[in-house]
């Protein structure tokens, strides 16, 4: 994992009210835990701590440090919270994984053959996609983050096992046909 990895945790949705307070959606898997994570800090690197919050539907009501009123909320639409990797503890089951500790590890076919590197993890709607940057020809492809496509995942040994033949065949196509 490289240095400086962050997680992201949550994302402020639209100001709720009139005194500052924020539609919040959070990642955690205890989702009211959000709040417990101390300071979050934004890509710009703007630094709120949760100061109150209550579920509301399938999200939560926040009022944030600093954030006093519905203009200063309005501003903060769609920004991403997040906190420095090192802060959180290892996952709590063995085929868990946070997103940043994925990021950068080799894609190997079974046959251990390099596919290309993990460039980005992400969710559309329909379950978690990782995006791998093929090593030939630089193009990335998805492929979906389940145990038939991505059978195994070996943080020490800095790799994911990709068992998905038509992404073998684009990531080293003239290894193929010999």
């Amino acid at each position: 994992m490289a240095g400086g990895a962050r997680i992201c945790l949550g994302q402020i949705g639209a100001a709720h009210g009139v005194t500052g307070q924020v539609r919040l959606r959070s990642f955690t898997s205890d989702p009211e835990a959000i709040a417990g994570y101390g300071p979050l800090e934004t890509d710009d690197g703007r630094v709120f701590q949760i100061e109150s919050l209550r579920s509301v539907k399938d999200h939560f009501v926040a009022r944030l440090s600093g954030i006093n009123d519905r203009d200063a909320a309005r501003a903060l639409a769609n920004v991403k919270l997040y906190v420095p990797r090192e802060r959180l503890g290892e996952p709590a089951e063995a085929n868990e994984f946070y997103h940043a500790d994925l990021i950068g590890l080799s894609a190997v076919d079974p046959q251990g053959h390099e596919l290309g590197t993990v460039v980005g993890i992400h969710n559309f709607g329909d379950g978690d996609l990782i995006e791998v940057r093929l090593e030939a020809g630089g193009n990335t492809q998805f492929v979906p983050f389940d145990e038939a496509c991505v059978p195994a995942v070996d943080l020490a040994a800095g790799h994911i096992i990709v068992a998905m033949p038509e992404l073998a065949a684009a990531a080293s196509p003239a290894k193929r046909r010999k």
